[in-house]
């Protein structure tokens, strides 16, 4: 796979007129998952396609027939992939819940917006634009240790404060049987992992190939935070959850490793399962934490 840097991403000259579109597009997001308009969702990603369609289309369709490349990228059929996955998901409430039901409904729902927009653009338009790329740049360096290491201090410090003295943690059902406490560490993990093939290596990589880093970030954010919030992320989560979507989306820009980003979520969401579990069980996990 190519490297996905400044320097030499698969991206078009920039198409500003295109940003228009893929903001109502993301805008989407806050309206399914913030706002929990369904109807408002549905018009927003009509809108951002008629928008693509009539602004870009004809850019698009002339850039394939000048290149030699006939993948060249499309930002109606990427914009496309990314409201498919963002429709998939809405369709299931995001409440976090640990019935089998729950489980059974979230494997399908998530699970099928990464397969489809996957399957779409590799046997359809065949253009390969979603990869997910495990290893990516090679061997970590000193730097992204410890990252890792700051990562989980970082959690330690402030996940114990934000869940407990706001009291999101009870938009997490309780946990104090043995069961459910595994189901919520499986279900915790599961999430965090596809946060990062649906937001990062879906979302993300689309928008990377139309827009530049800054831009497509912050868009894709929009869209990942916006998902977050539903989860439980709520109160004052957006000061945590903004900076993160932003901190994963460049450390995979400049990693170019899912395994990297996948490392970075799960470490952090370790801290999150534990936080959630001293909460619903006070005296369990005292000494582990400050609050």
């Amino acid at each position: 796979m190519p490297a996905l840097t400044d320097k030499n991403a698969p991206v078009r000259p920039t198409v500003w007129i295109g940003l228009l579109p893929a903001l109502v597009v993301c805008l989407a997001a806050p309206a399914f998952f913030v706002l929990r308009i369904t109807w408002l969702g549905w018009a927003l990603l009509a809108l951002g396609m008629l928008l693509a369609w009539l602004l870009c289309g004809r850019l698009d369709a002339r850039g394939s027939a000048e290149a030699s490349d006939s993948r060249t990228p499309s930002l109606v059929r990427d914009l496309s992939l990314i409201a498919i996955g963002m429709l998939i998901v809405s369709v299931i409430p995001l409440k976090a819940e640990l019935d089998n039901g729950a489980m059974v409904r979230f494997t399908l729902a998530l699970g099928g917006a990464v397969l489809v927009p996957y399957l779409i653009s590799r046997y359809v338009y065949r253009d390969y634009a979603i990869r997910f790329p495990w290893r990516g740049g090679g061997k970590w360096t000193t730097f992204q240790w410890t990252w890792l290491v700051v990562v989980l201090a970082l959690g330690w410090l402030i996940l114990p404060f934000y869940f407990i003295t706001s009291g999101v943690y009870t938009n997490w059902p309780v946990v104090n049987t043995p069961e459910l406490i595994a189901r919520l560490f499986v279900g915790v993990g599961a999430v965090g992992i596809w946060d990062e093939l649906f937001f990062i290596c879906t979302v993300f990589v689309l928008l990377r190939r139309h827009f530049p880093m800054a831009v497509a970030n912050v868009l894709q954010a929009i869209v990942f935070v916006s998902f977050l919030w539903e989860l439980g992320y709520q109160a004052w989560g957006p000061v945590l959850t903004i900076p993160f979507a932003l901190l994963q989306g460049f450390i995979f820009l400049k990693t170019r490793s899912l395994a990297y980003v996948v490392t970075v979520h799960l470490l952090f969401d370790a801290v999150v399962f534990l936080v959630l579990v001293h909460a619903h069980n006070p005296g369990v996990l005292d000494g582990l934490f400050l609050v």
